[in-house]
């Protein structure tokens, strides 16, 4: 019978393992799945699209067949299409008409609603219910006041004794029809922006215009404009990104014509010669070009908006109000010792008589 060997108990140990810690990217699982929803959308739904334009508009494609490899056939087309830059004419015109009154307008309105005292609120809200309001009811509604025959405006006109415009049917009437929409609509919206921009201005900046004696509108143009200068490049920026891409008022106005934008395409937008293209003469490949040169006005045009209004100037404007307060502050030591010494010498003078 053979006896059971056992190791002596200092030579016996327990086999036991130490669980390893988590590693950083289990830990970090939970942020990421949380996030991963919206990144998943933006790809499918996001960037895919954008690069899929990119890929088309090498390619002749009418959306059901096959694609065919044209190169750069599709853009050096689009440089001698005289639709694309009567488009981009129309586009332009009607987003000056728009955009400079509407942020004018609404540089006016905040103002007055940052001074205001009563009803702020409410005036808050009705400026801004625009913005809120359906886009096409909205311009169905000015389609009725624009129209030639019936049009409230024409009304009112022949009311005064002037003779009727035929603004749906003359180029620059549809321009200034479309415009009214576009500044109607984002007036109120913009003027909220500037309000904001007003309620951060310290108030100890205009008292002490006020104690210089400087007036309404010198304090308006002189301190309220120069200081509101990064608010203003915002609205600018985001004002040339919709402006140039106006569509549903063109649209609603003039509904499916063979001359989409009304009679001569005076109302014709990029975007409307996009969508005519693609979706409606079935050229994918043209309309995807047409998207991408929209995308390169864009980024021009915003460019020079920063150049303009914003950029290099503020860094001058706030160097020369540096240097400006510099000089403020050693004239006020100056003064600050004249003071003292004519101070020392009245002092001198008074014991002298006193002796």
């Amino acid at each position: 019978m053979t006896a059971t060997k056992t190791l002596p108990a200092a030579v016996r140990s327990t086999d036991t393992t130490t669980a390893k810690p988590p590693g950083k990217y289990r830990q970090a699982f939970p942020q990421y799945a949380a996030v991963a929803p919206f990144f998943i959308l933006f790809a499918i739904f996001g960037a895919f699209p954008v690069l899929f334009s990119i890929w088309i508009s090498f390619h002749d494609w009418d959306g059901i067949g096959s694609m065919t490899w044209v190169g750069l056939q599709q853009y050096s087309y689009l440089l001698g299409d005289p639709k694309f830059w009567q488009a981009i004419g129309n586009t332009l015109i009607i987003w000056v008409l728009s955009t400079v009154p509407m942020l004018l307008l609404a540089l006016v309105i905040a103002n007055a609603l940052h001074n205001a005292t009563r009803f702020r609120s409410f005036y808050r809200i009705a400026y801004f219910i625009p913005n809120v309001t359906s886009v096409v009811a909205v311009t169905l509604v000015f389609g009725s006041i624009f129209s030639n025959n019936f049009g409230l405006l024409n009304a009112f006109l022949q009311s005064v004794g002037l003779g009727k415009v035929e603004w749906l049917t003359q180029p620059w009437g549809i321009k200034i029809a479309i415009a009214t929409i576009v500044t109607w609509r984002w007036v109120g919206y913009n003027a909220i922006i500037f309000l904001a921009g007003l309620q951060a201005i310290s108030a100890d900046v205009y008292e002490a215009a006020k104690v210089d004696g400087a007036s309404s509108r010198q304090v308006f143009w002189r301190i309220t404009v120069p200081m509101l200068r990064p608010v203003i490049l915002f609205t600018a920026v985001t004002s040339t990104i919709g402006g140039l891409q106006i569509f549903t008022e063109s649209r609603v106005l003039f509904g499916d014509t063979n001359n989409i934008g009304g009679p001569g395409n005076a109302g014709m937008t990029i975007v409307s010669y996009l969508y005519q293209s693609a979706f409606i003469n079935n050229q994918f490949g043209y309309g995807a070009a047409i998207g991408w040169a929209l995308f390169i006005l864009i980024v021009l045009f915003s460019i020079i908006n920063w150049r303009l209004i914003g950029g290099r100037d503020n860094e001058r404007i706030a160097r020369r109000a540096a240097r400006r307060a510099e000089r403020n502050i050693a004239a006020q030591k100056v003064a600050g010792r004249a003071a003292q010494q004519e101070e020392a010498q009245q002092t001198t003078k008074e014991a002298a008589d006193v002796h």
